[in-house]
């Protein structure tokens, strides 16, 4: 048996367009599977008279062996997809929006639209995820062989709208709305501060520079300039007449 490393190089290599296919590639995956080294040579030297005998190879291998596994990794998938259903598809037809109502937030309307968005969307996934499952079950149930390539999209889909699902609820829940209004009087705070740095740094080198203007210089200046929250008229004025603001539409901060 093959490593997954290779296994993974044989599907993408039988899954690329035949005619664009690197023949030595495939002559080298064999090697690793058979050991033949005469026909990795001729392979090698004949690309085109054993590309077929290469595919035809790989793929009675890959049949045999590796689908194997894939066939144990959908089983799994499968069984996730069970405990799926039995936590979010199994509700009251009559009632599907049961589940959201009782864990919206009581501050629900009061949040950020993008923390609103969360349970919006969640409600969507739900309703998404109990259409891919009918249509599993409809496969599933079908008379006759379902392969695992037919259930496999089916099983991946439902597993990351689930994946989504736990991740926005997490968010969603997790939102601490006094931490947030803390955060941004913090920030309120910390631009306070920044700003009177500023006003410091314009007032210490304003007289530097109109005794040695250096485009270095003006850079900060005019950096500091920004972070000003409402500046003077007076600051405004002398630093237009150094050339440090060029225009009357120069933003700076606000409050």
């Amino acid at each position: 048996m093959i490593d997954k490393k290779l296994q993974k190089r044989l599907r993408e290599w039988l899954e690329s367009p035949s005619d664009s296919r690197n023949i030595e590639e495939g002559a080298t995956i064999l090697l690793k599977i058979n050991r033949n080294v005469l026909m990795y040579r001729n392979a090698v030297r004949f690309p085109h008279k054993y590309a077929s005998h290469v595919e035809y190879q790989l793929k009675k291998y890959y049949n045999k062996n590796v689908q194997e596994i894939t066939h144990e990794q959908v089983e799994e998938m499968a069984r996730k997809v069970d405990r799926i259903e039995s936590a979010h598809l199994a509700l009251q037809e009559d009632n599907p929006a049961s589940e959201f109502v009782a864990g919206k937030r009581a501050d629900h309307d009061t949040l950020p639209l993008e923390i609103q968005s969360l349970y919006v969307e969640n409600k969507t996934l739900v309703q998404r995820m109990r259409e891919v499952h009918v249509r599993l079950r409809i496969l599933t149930n079908q008379p006759g062989i379902c392969p695992d390539s037919d259930r496999y999209p089916f099983l991946k889909e439902l597993i990351e709208l689930d994946k989504q699902l736990h991740e926005n609820w997490a968010r969603y829940d997790a939102y601490d709305t006094n931490k947030a209004e803390d955060e941004q009087e913090e920030s309120i705070l910390d631009a306070r501060e920044a700003a009177k740095r500023a006003m410091g740094f314009i007032n210490l080198n304003k007289k530097r520079y109109r005794e040695n203007p250096t485009p270095e210089l003006k850079a900060k200046l005019s950096e500091a300039y920004a972070k000003v929250i409402n500046p003077k008229e007076k600051m405004t004025a002398e630093l237009k007449e150094l050339g440090i603001i060029e225009n009357d539409n120069y933003e700076s901060k606000t409050e």
